[in-house]
């Protein structure tokens, strides 16, 4: 679905801080779009046919097995932008991108980007400078699966998903939290509740608010201000 561009906000990192000239022409050539959960945005291996730039929500890039299970790769919101390999010489999708909070995105087509990107230098540099803090993303999601607990892992995409929403409740199930982060939903279920017991959250049918960010932020592992440190 579109919808006019100069009715909501402007709030992508990298559109937001490029030079006006360039703001105007992505404001000009830009489609705004509503995302909502479960979209897919692109298919694993599929074309990448524009850039796709989220104002607010959230975007999981997921590696599904033969055997049907899957994991969250890295996510995207508000920060960055889906179409990594439109900087990087072309290519496929590099994993199913699937919305898990909605809200809403710019999309820009391969041959306006590609006129933004040699018309205006600001853009090529704020575009890869987000790329190196994704990979910082990446590695540091791989020692975190590997190193810290669930209840650190599940309190990390929390805070994650509230930097990159609006306001201090979201939806989001914990079926959701436990496919992202390959965990069991009773594990998911318990540490849920224990945040609400520590009054960090509180949860009803899909609808998570976030009462008390510093008990969360306590609950989650160092790679949560890792990331955020490396981000734009």
């Amino acid at each position: 679905m579109e919808c006019d561009f100069a009715s909501a906000p402007l709030r992508n990192k990298i559109l937001t801080s490029i030079q006006p000239a360039a703001q105007e022409f992505f404001r000009t050539h830009a489609q705004k779009r509503k995302m909502n959960t479960g979209d897919v945005i692109f298919e694993d291996g599929g074309l990448v046919s524009h850039a796709v730039f989220p104002h607010e929500g959230v975007v999981s890039i997921i590696a599904e097995m033969e055997n049907g299970r899957s994991v969250e790769k890295s996510s995207i919101g508000p920060e960055g932008f889906l179409g990594f390999t439109l900087i990087m010489g072309g290519g496929n999708a590099l994993g199913r991108s699937v919305v898990q909070v909605p809200g809403y995105a710019s999309w820009v087509t391969i041959a306006d980007l590609d006129v933004a990107l040699g018309k205006f230098q600001c853009v090529r540099e704020i575009m890869l400078r987000y790329a190196k803090s994704h990979t910082v993303q990446l590695m540091e999601s791989v020692a975190c699966n590997s190193l810290h607990t669930a209840e650190q892992r599940v309190a990390r995409w929390l805070l994650h998903t509230h930097d990159r929403v609006e306001g201090d409740t979201y939806y989001l199930t914990q079926e959701a939290i436990a496919r992202l982060l390959a965990l069991r939903r009773a594990t998911v279920n318990a540490i849920c509740t224990d945040l609400m017991n520590a009054g960090a959250i509180s949860y009803h049918r899909g609808s998570l608010r976030i009462t008390d960010r510093q008990t969360l932020h306590d609950r989650a592992c160092e790679c949560y201000d890792r990331i955020r440190r490396a981000s734009l």
